[in-house]
Formats: C-alpha cells, structure tokens, sequence
C-alpha cells in the first residue's frame, strides 16, 4: 500500500495513512532497487538497477538457455554515481551508468495501473490489481516492494552479431520494484515462475513474522494473494537439488537446470546471491479454493544475503 510522508516521516518515520506514493530519498539511508526478469525459451535476461545511497548496485546477465553459456556484468559505483531513479513506482524511468554497464528501464502509467493492493470492484476482475505490493518491518525500517509477473515482453536481444527475436506467448517478464529504509544486513528468499495465463510468486525470509507476504497467484491476469508465510526447503550445499515451497495455501517444487553464484562487494556494501533457474512442479490455492497446477512453469528461486 502507498504511504504518504509527514513531518515525522522526514526524520525516518513512516505514516501509515495511505496517501502519495512513498519518496523514499527523503528519509536517509535510503534503498531504490529496480530489477527485470525475461524469459524466453532460448534465453534468461536479468537486469538490475539499485541506489542504495552510499553505492549503487548494479548488474546485467544473460544465459544461453541451450548451452548454459553465461554472460555476467555486475559492478558496484560508489556514492550512487551515474544514477537517476524515479520518485514513484510505475511511472518513470531507471537510468544507471557506471563500470561499464549502462541500463535505462522506462515505464508509464498508461501501460498499466499503478501497482498496489487495491479493492475489488464488481465484475470477475473489475478493479483487480495484476501487482502486488507490501510494506513489511515498522515506522523506522520498511520496504515497499512491487513484484508483477507473467508480463508480456517483446523485443530484440543482440550479442554481439547474433540477434534473437522476443515475443509471443512462451516469453514472460517480471518486475520488482523496491524502495524503503532497510536494516544494513538484510537476507530473503525469493521464488517466481510464469507460464501462459499463470504465474507464481514466492518470497520468504525477510518479511517472517511482520504480518505481511509477497506472496501471490496470478492467473489469467487476477491477482490471488497468499497470506501464509510458506516453508522454504533447500541444501545450501548442493543449490541444484530441488527446493520445496510449502504452506496451506501453497506446494511447489522447483527443479533447477542452472546456478548463478553472484557476489560483489565494494567497502560497507556487499551481496552475495545464488539464483537458480529452473521449472516448477506443483499446486497453489486461488482465493475460490480451486487449486492450481504449477507444472511447467518456468523461472528462479534464490537465496540473497545483503550488507547494505
């Protein structure tokens, strides 16, 4: 949910009276985090562009699905250099350059509605947000997060001479947006598989016990919130063994073909996290009761621990 400011928001404090977006370079010490995901049959495509305020975080990578050839760029830029983020989620443009990389994710409101948790309005899905948005933690530390899935992506990837056309129902794209003043060390687990009409979206770790989830279905462009916080289960020694997911409302597997170990690390701030990716196999409950299979689709589960 939005929060608006106050006069004691400025001193890093949160309202919770819902009102402006949240402008989060306000409050110090503050976290901006643009991610987007693709996934193609032929390839995956991650992008991420972060101001943390002493550093920026940033990181492209691509993998060649059929030969499991990677192509990794991750650099840290301190104070935040060669970075321009936008005040509100959805609307705007992320532009970061610096290191070598150079990354510019734009996005109006006219392509789709503000993310958020919104009522429902008459109709099977008037008024349903295709997004979900949550504010865990307290007044002085939180995090509003945006995470929308199974968005359709068309386009062009190129490297170097070879071109490889996106589009069409077997390509998907995810968001996760962030913004809040974080704990210096922070650690989640994140899971987010699409297919057609359907989608999943899993976290875990960093919202434990704050009465807030990420957790979500969507199917057919409906959003079905997940309230329950899910078990994660997994052996950090061996990241390609399957992991399992597992709540009332929820019972995934995903079975990884690929691991990505990313680390960078740059004075106070460090990352280091283990994305695999992988299908899914599997149920979810939608809100009617009905539960869903999950086989087939495809995406990644991490596991992140960040010093920021």
């Amino acid at each position: 949910m939005p929060a608006r400011r106050s006069a004691r928001s400025r001193r890093g404090r949160l309202d919770p009276a819902p009102a402006a977006p949240l402008e989060p370079a306000r409050l110090g010490r503050a976290k901006r985090w643009e991610h987007r995901g693709i996934v193609t049959p032929s390839h995956i495509v991650g992008l991420v562009a972060s101001s943390l305020d002493h550093a920026g975080v940033h990181g492209v990578y691509v993998l060649d699905r059929s030969t499991g050839r990677e192509l990794p760029e991750d650099v840290v830029t301190p104070p935040s250099r060669g970075v321009r983020m936008p005040e509100r989620s959805g609307a705007g443009t992320a532009s970061v350059r610096g290191g070598g990389v150079a990354i510019e994710l734009a996005q109006h409101h006219h392509q789709r509605r503000r993310p958020g948790l919104r009522p429902a309005g008459r109709g099977p899905a008037a008024g349903r947000p295709r997004s979900l948005g949550v504010v865990p933690w307290s007044r002085r530390r939180f995090q509003y997060t945006v995470k929308d899935l199974g968005r359709p992506v068309r386009g062009l990837l190129t490297l170097g001479s070879e071109q490889f056309p996106i589009g069409g129902s077997d390509c998907f794209a995810a968001l996760d947006h962030g913004c809040g003043k974080w704990p210096c060390a922070v650690t989640w687990n994140w899971a987010a598989g699409c297919g057609p009409g359907c989608a999943v979206q899993l976290g875990g770790t960093w919202t434990d016990g704050t009465g807030s989830t990420e957790n979500a279905l969507f199917l057919d462009g409906r959003l079905h919130k997940i309230g329950d916080e899910p078990a994660w289960t997994y052996d950090r020694t061996d990241r390609l063994r399957p992991r399992r997911v597992t709540g009332p409302r929820a019972g995934a597997e995903f079975r990884p073909f690929h691991e990505r170990a990313a680390r960078t690390g740059l004075g106070v701030a460090a990352n280091e996290a283990h994305p695999c990716f992988g299908r899914f196999t599997g149920r979810a409950r939608a809100d009617d009761g009905t539960w869903v299979e999950l086989d087939g689709l495809t995406g990644w589960a991490e596991e992140a621990r960040n010093r920021w």
